[in-house]
């Protein structure tokens, strides 16, 4: 693995640790809170499983998120400046944290000792498993031997093609976390309807709504299948993933019956293609325990 630079992310990105390591990326928790005082670090303090489970427990009790400050940023840039090595570091969108700023503030600080230090902080205009796909193609383009200046203009110009197609166990979490903005208009408070949503360039947009968790997946797929339509079916072009929250026998059974969807469409297409990855905390505060969908982006090497 090359290290001519080092990829950084923020908590938001839902890599599972072990494949953050193993692609050698630095992942800058966020925090999470149950009770207005007391935060813990994603991943470190609290792991995602447990942080689901009292989220199904505690009915009522609607966990906060806090992005990484700027000292978690200085604590993760500093090892790599010392060593003269550029970093890349990809922030969640700014509609949706100040996590970016933190790492901006983090940069000016660095510059104070090593003013050559070269950091590159992106907005990503994305989240949650998207935002893992796309940390994931920068540091394929890092392996493969891309120059510095190189990733940075590519990771630029493939992010506005990032989408998330999604759907949620209920509307509360939305609601509750301020999120649910123009999505309420289409919703509203009907009995069992539930919201689809996309994700694209930082803000959500209503997509659809259906009664019943099949009938907004359906519209998830369908959505995933018009977007590759749209784009030339050239389905190796894209990375793609299935995020999920709370329940991995749902996501499993999801993407089978998504492979089948896609294969009746000519695609060819295998499990390996699809992964599967959980939803951090970062984003289900807003969605609640069961959001479900996927991540689509345009791979940097095709």
């Amino acid at each position: 693995m090359s290290e001519a630079y080092h990829i950084i992310s923020d908590g938001s990105c839902d890599l599972p640790g072990e494949l953050a390591a193993e692609k050698g990326i630095t992942v800058v928790p966020f925090y999470v809170s149950f009770d207005d005082g007391h935060y813990l670090k994603e991943g470190v303090e609290i792991g995602i499983r447990d942080f689901y489970r009292q989220m199904v427990d505690r009915k009522g009790v609607y966990p906060k998120s806090s992005m990484p400050s700027t000292q978690d940023y200085v604590d993760a840039f500093t090892p790599y400046a010392e060593q003269g090595t550029p970093v890349i570091c990809i922030c969640i969108t700014t509609k949706f944290s100040g996590s970016m700023q933190s790492a901006l503030s983090a940069k000016e600080i660095l510059r104070e000792t090593w003013p050559e230090a070269e950091i590159t902080v992106i907005d990503a205009t994305i989240n949650t498993v998207l935002q893992g796909l796309y940390v994931l193609e920068a540091a394929k383009l890092r392996d493969s031997g891309m120059g510095y200046r190189e990733c940075v203009a590519r990771l630029e110009e493939i992010k506005s093609t990032g989408r998330i197609f999604f759907t949620v166990g209920d509307m509360e979490y939305l609601k509750h976390g301020g999120r649910i903005g123009k999505v309420s208009a289409l919703a509203g408070s009907v009995l069992g309807i539930r919201p689809v949503i996309t994700l694209k360039e930082g803000e959500i947009f209503p997509s659809g709504i259906g009664r019943g968790r099949k009938r907004t997946t359906e519209k998830a797929i369908s959505l995933l299948l018009d977007y590759l339509e749209e784009n030339g079916r050239a389905m190796g072009r894209y990375s793609i993933a299935i995020g999920f929250g709370y329940d991995y026998e749902e996501a499993v059974a999801f993407r089978e019956h998504t492979l089948e969807v896609l294969r009746g469409q000519g695609y060819d297409v295998g499990r390996e293609d699809i992964p599967i990855y959980q939803i951090g905390a970062t984003i289900s505060v807003h969605t609640g325990p069961y959001p479900l969908g996927f991540g689509i982006i345009e791979k940097g090497i095709a």
